[in-house]
């Protein structure tokens, strides 16, 4: 290819830019060592750790692969185990999704779905595009009973899916949800060409996006209902009744709810969620006697409720008696602001990956001259060279 005169500066970049760029994202990880992961030293740790202290027992022995307990009042974080791993999210992403939309989008906005919406695969509620919802109802839909119909028109309703996945990449940064990389609205992963590297959280993270969420009264709304009424056209017999909007009943999906099979007293709300890939996940959180904890796991190999309480009962247990581990940091938190994680230098949007605009490079150069060299070089490279932006590619199957 013939050069233009104007590349020279970039083409002269380019050998400082060899040795310190292109690192894909599933090798951009630092190592665990460089820095102190959000919350506490202690939080690294593989394993179990847990608080000690007089009567606390060890915390219960649960079948999933990664765990935390923490004070929902306090943020101290009383035990968790591999609570920084990266994990597939299966639904419990839908707490960001959440928590991403629901003080941007009005709750009485009408919202007319795509076909599109509409046909994605797995759970759904069941709508039409010859009909508009309101977005509260399709926020009960979503965190209700995990619809993934709702999570794309909402998803629409907020200018589209590239869009959306920003704002929730952009919410779990501003809350410090630094192991959290959303890749879909909904949860779903292998059917959308989506594994650990594209799109994960963390038990820590988790209980960070629900303990935020928690503080908003529309999310704790959706969080907490067990029954909902949602909109669908009217049947006959509901028209020659002179009805224009028929419906039928939604059921939530948090069996740990007061009146459902497996009620825990003092159960708040969360979010259950499952694929094949991701095994069980769920997140929630209790109150009793005026105490509130907050529990997430991920990668479980049973249904959760039954370990969720578990690890309820431990954590009222030791709430005031447990040496905390770690604390849950607030948003703007300047510890956590460290440059702890290469995946604020991805792009928003891991389905939109194009590479030849630059968004995976990651510098690892070393001292500063040399980084304000290799950026500068990079500026010099990117300002000449003519990208394709982005583009939306989501796949709408499910499992």
């Amino acid at each position: 290819m013939r050069r233009r005169p104007g590349r020279a500066a970039a083409a002269a970049a380019a050998p400082l830019l060899a040795a310190t760029l292109l690192a894909p994202p599933a090798l951009a990880n630092p190592s665990p060592a460089a820095t102190e992961p959000v919350g506490g030293a202690q939080l690294a740790a593989k394993g179990i750790v847990a608080g000690q202290g007089p009567g606390v027992p060890a915390p219960p022995k649960i079948k999933a692969s990664s765990y935390l307990i923490a004070d929902g009042d306090t943020g101290e974080v009383l035990a968790g185990k591999d609570p920084h791993g990266r994990y597939l999210p299966a639904s419990t992403l839908k707490t960001l999704t959440t928590l991403a939309l629901v003080s941007k989008l009005d709750r009485n906005k009408l919202v007319r779905p795509s076909q599109k919406a509409c046909d994605v695969e797995g759970t759904k509620v069941g709508m039409t595009p010859k009909m508009q919802y309101k977005v509260s109802d399709l926020f009960h839909a979503l965190m209700m009973m995990s619809a993934n119909d709702a999570a794309v028109a909402l998803a629409e309703a907020n200018g589209g899916m590239e869009k959306t996945l920003a704002d929730m990449n952009a919410e779990a940064r501003r809350i410090n949800a630094r192991d959290t990389l959303a890749g879909s609205p909904n949860g779903l992963d292998k059917d959308l060409g989506l594994d650990v590297k594209t799109q994960h959280t963390s038990a820590y993270d988790l209980a960070l996006i629900l303990r935020e969420g928690m503080k908003n009264a529309d999310f704790r709304k959706y969080v907490e209902t067990i029954d909902h009424h949602f909109p669908a056209p009217p049947s006959k017999k509901e028209r020659k009744r002179g009805k224009k909007v028929g419906g039928y009943p939604i059921h939530t999906h948090n069996r740990m709810l007061e009146g459902q099979s497996q009620e825990y007293e003092g159960m708040l709300g969360g979010k259950n969620g499952y694929t094949i890939a991701a095994k069980q996940t769920f997140v929630a959180a209790a109150r009793r006697d005026g105490h509130t904890i907050i529990i997430s796991l991920m990668r479980a190999d049973e249904q959760p409720s039954r370990l969720a309480a578990e690890l309820l009962d431990w954590g009222f247990a030791a709430r005031g008696k447990a040496k905390p581990v770690g604390t849950l940091v607030p948003p703007g938190d300047p510890a956590a602001k460290k440059p702890t994680d290469a995946h604020k230098l991805l792009p928003a949007n891991p389905l939109t990956h194009d590479d030849s605009a630059g968004g995976w490079g990651l510098l690892v150069g070393g001292g500063a001259a040399g980084a304000v060299l290799v950026s500068g070089a990079l500026f010099l490279l990117l300002r000449r060279r003519r990208t394709a932006p982005y583009t939306e590619s989501y796949d709408e199957a499910g499992s």
